[in-house]
């Protein structure tokens, strides 16, 4: 299977800013989950879907109130059980934040089961996050 970008995008409303009024880190950090979550959805249904673990979420710029932050999230490397996201964040065309997630596959006890699932990299930037992703 080749992989396949989903994008998401949300409006920075004064409820998401911290004491800096900028973006706060946690919200952002729910957004990135959400955009992996819904990646890893679109191959396996979401109520057998577990956030397991986000690795290194890099926040590159602040987010002022009232601008769109755009989430673009793949399916980058996958396991027996396991399904790796990289997200990456954008404001104004300039990078925010990005990062990798790792989902679980589960059956209805919530126990970790095969998905049956491989990612193909095509292009040399697609190999390189794959490469990213399996040494995760």
């Amino acid at each position: 299977m080749v992989m396949h970008t989903l994008t998401i995008h949300h409006l920075v409303k004064g409820e998401d800013l911290n004491h800096h009024r900028t973006l706060y880190a946690g919200r952002g950090a729910e957004w990135l989950v959400e955009a992996g979550f819904i990646a890893a959805s679109n191959l396996v249904p979401p109520e057998y879907v577990l956030c397991l673990k986000i690795h290194g979420m890099t926040f590159t710029r602040p987010v002022l109130p009232g601008e769109v932050v755009r989430y673009d999230s793949r399916i980058v490397w996958t396991g027996r059980s396991r399904l790796i996201a990289y997200i990456r964040a954008t404001t104004k065309g300039e990078l925010t934040v990005d990062g990798f997630i790792t989902f679980v596959y589960v059956d209805d006890n919530g126990k970790s089961r095969p998905h049956g699932i491989t990612i193909e990299a095509e292009t040399p930037e697609e190999i390189e996050i794959q490469r990213r992703a399996s040494e995760l």
